[in-house]
């Protein structure tokens, strides 16, 4: 009988081969590729719709396909991405999700695949020694941060609040990622118990503030229960003093989740670990994998100091699952999360540390830091431009200082001017009300040679807007 669903196997390594020939083709031209192409990128989107086909198509044209549709819109992997945070997406993490999901094997719960089930339990026992987590501290593998959040104000209001959660007021800066209010409002708090504490001007957490204001909550009957710190903020990598928040949190019982979305992979460098002291008595972290590790979307991860909490938050019982295993030494992990079906996470981790060390990654982290210092004083020295905020990780926020004209007006014209270079791709946003252009640098494959030419893309457009006047 024919059977198409099931390729012979010289149809699957002849696909395996023209995809492995695409990949290779489309990273080696990487540095060539612009940084962003949206000329025609609807246009072509567009032409994609079409209804179920009901016949087969050849895998080449299949592959056309996708090769068409890469070469359109962000280019998140290559070295002149600089906008947003995700870091590229390593080769060998697409090689661990290409076994993955071609052995598609359950790891949620650990005896339906008990080595990969321990391989996820180990690269979650990196991550809690990373951060000097105890023995007992659990976590679990997501789609990103968004979800790490939610579990994570989950895990907070069982543990602080218990099923009269209402009154509980949650504590967060101006700075904070909005991941973070989206939780709490899908965790059922309403938007009364937000409170957003003013940063300094150095844009961490104003500690003053947090205190009068939990002292006066406090005094009219509502329940401090949450306070979110950051290190390292999307907006321009602020680190909040974590050893100083822990302070005030244990003068109210109020559980610390640490933001570390973003920046928490730092603490693979020595500045990192001087930056984020204090972090190691948070009672929850979230980090993505995803961002700042260079692996694909899709990677994130939520650590809690006291894994029980993890677990007693999100355990529902099922007479269906009654056949599987108990929890042992290895956990299952759908205990400890909204998820019962998901992919197997572990595996895109787990690979490229083991393949290239943790010391590949200290490295790659390293010199993220020395470029954004680089790319800082460049600008700081070149005329016109302003710098409010020392990078204190890998985000660099700039405003050009007009002499005459509307500043707002001159800097969004900037930014649209820098990224028709389409060599670098760079993004705003508003802090304090006024537009600031950032360049975040966290790709593995972006180095000195394109953060040169990004000064120079900047230096120069600044100019060309002056002289047109």
């Amino acid at each position: 009988m024919n059977h198409p669903l099931e390729p012979s196997a010289d149809e699957m390594r002849a696909m395996g081969e023209s995809a492995l020939d695409f990949l290779i083709r489309f990273i080696e031209t990487l540095p060539e590729q612009p940084a962003s192409e949206m000329e025609g990128a609807l246009d072509l989107a567009r032409s994609f719709r079409e209804p179920l086909p009901e016949n087969s198509s050849s895998f080449d044209e299949l592959l056309r396909v996708v090769e068409e549709g890469a070469a359109k819109g962000f280019n998140t992997t290559g070295p002149g991405y600089l906008p947003y945070v995700p870091g590229g997406g390593l080769f060998a993490a697409a090689l661990a999700d290409f076994l993955a999901t071609g052995v598609n094997r359950f790891v949620n719960v650990w005896n339906a695949a008990p080595a990969f089930a321990q391989i996820e339990a180990t690269v979650v026992r990196w991550f809690c020694d990373l951060f000097g987590y105890p023995p007992e501290a659990q976590g679990i593998l997501t789609s990103g941060g968004s979800m790490s959040i939610f579990s994570g104000v989950v895990t907070a209001r069982h543990a602080r609040l218990g099923e009269d959660f209402l009154p509980g007021t949650i504590y967060l800066s101006d700075q904070t990622h909005a991941s973070v209010s989206k939780a709490a409002a899908l965790a059922g708090f309403p938007r009364r118990s937000f409170r957003l504490v003013p940063t300094t001007p150095e844009l961490r957490l104003d500690l003053d503030v947090l205190r009068d204001t939990l002292k006066r909550d406090a005094a009219e009957g509502l329940r401090p229960f949450l306070v979110v710190a950051s290190i390292g903020t999307t907006n321009t990598g602020a680190v909040d003093r974590i050893g100083d928040v822990m302070e005030i949190a244990r003068e109210h019982d109020l559980w610390v989740h640490v933001d570390g979305a973003y920046g928490g992979p730092f603490q693979l460098t020595e500045r990192g670990r001087r930056l984020f002291q204090g972090v190691e008595e948070a009672d929850s972290i979230t980090l993505d994998p995803h961002k700042a590790m260079f692996l694909p979307y899709g990677t994130g991860s939520l650590l809690v100091r006291e894994g029980r909490l993890l677990r007693e938050a999100h355990y529902v019982g099922a007479d269906y699952l009654q056949d599987l295993a108990q929890e042992d030494e290895i956990p299952n992990f759908a205990d400890y999360s909204p998820e019962l079906s998901r992919d197997f996470r572990g595996l895109r981790v787990w690979l490229p540390l083991k393949l290239h060390g943790a010391q590949a990654f200290r490295h790659a982290l390293d010199e993220k830091l020395d470029l954004a210092r680089y790319l800082h004083e460049e600008l700081r020295g070149a005329p016109g431009f302003e710098l409010p905020w020392e990078p204190e990780l890998s985000v660099v926020a700039v405003r050009y200082r007009p002499e005459r004209g509307d500043p707002e007006e001159f800097n969004r014209r900037l930014l649209e001017r820098i990224n028709a270079s389409k060599r670098v791709f760079l993004s705003s946003t508003l802090i304090g009300g006024r537009f600031v252009i950032r360049a975040c640098i966290v790709s593995f494959r972006t180095h000195r040679d394109r953060i040169e030419e990004a000064a120079e893309i900047i230096k120069r457009s600044a100019a060309e807007l002056v002289d047109e006047g």
